[in-house]
């Protein structure tokens, strides 16, 4: 039986790291809302909410965690030679109700468990996830990369949470081959033009590894996420612009 702290909806403290299970691994704990305040404090903790349309509010803190320090960007030569061909524009938070909608969109494909059995696996971006990001990026928290194709149909992006010196990646979608991925690379493009510091990718998988992400133990990413949130930022860092990579 797994037993978690319930998160108080008058404070927004957290537990400790330490308390978070390695199985599932990071669950730290349930509860609380989605307000900006508390977001935002989870974010700078290095804590992000992952839960589906059934559960209640689970918060997460895995260890290992998946971060790009942004000289680690590799660009495949295919993917190269692809960029050089393309006519995409990108932005920035230029469209970030249509891109987090787009993301929430995207198609899952069922968990099949140990014993066989199977459960549809329905997106985690639930509505009031949806509506939680939107407060965040009208508080100027929340961010979206968008790509544009030459008839200005949006094809591909992501959205995330900029603190200072770190960008914590929440998810992505392309309807044009390797959309998602011209996304990404203009965010670390971006993200180095700012002098920040990594990526934050919470947890690694093929797809991203494949791009430079790397693991490193919980430890180490908070101290990463301290220096990186601790950084003064130009202010006109996320406004709304375009980019050239």
């Amino acid at each position: 039986m797994i037993t978690l702290p319930e998160l108080a909806h008058y404070s927004t403290d957290f537990p400790d790291h330490a308390q978070a299970l390695t199985e599932p691994n990071g669950l730290l704990a349930f509860g609380g809302d989605l307000s900006v305040k508390r977001l935002e404090s989870a974010y700078r903790q290095g804590i992000f909410p992952w839960f589906s349309q059934d559960e209640p509010i689970l918060w997460w803190s895995p260890d290992p965690r998946g971060v790009l320090p942004l000289d680690e960007l590799y660009i495949s030569k295919s993917t190269r030679k692809w960029l050089n061909k393309s006519q995409h524009t990108i932005t920035i938070n230029h469209a970030f109700d249509a891109v987090i909608t787009a993301c929430a969109a995207i198609p899952r494909s069922p968990i099949v468990h140990e014993d066989g059995s199977i459960v549809q696996n329905g997106t985690w971006i639930t509505q009031s996830m949806i509506n939680a990001y939107k407060d965040l990026h009208k508080a100027k928290l929340a961010h979206s990369i968008e790509v544009w194709n030459e008839a200005n149909q949006l094809v591909g992006g992501l959205y995330g949470v900029g603190i200072n010196g770190v960008f914590c990646g929440e998810s992505m979608f392309h309807i044009e081959p390797n959309t998602s991925k011209l996304a990404f690379i203009a965010l670390v493009r971006h993200m180095e033009q700012y002098n920040g510091i990594f990526i934050d990718c919470q947890m690694q998988n093929p797809y991203l590894a494949s791009m430079g992400v790397i693991e490193v133990p919980r430890y180490e990413y908070l101290q990463k996420l301290h220096l990186a949130t601790d950084m003064r930022m130009p202010l006109d860092m996320w406004q709304p612009q375009g980019v050239v990579l």
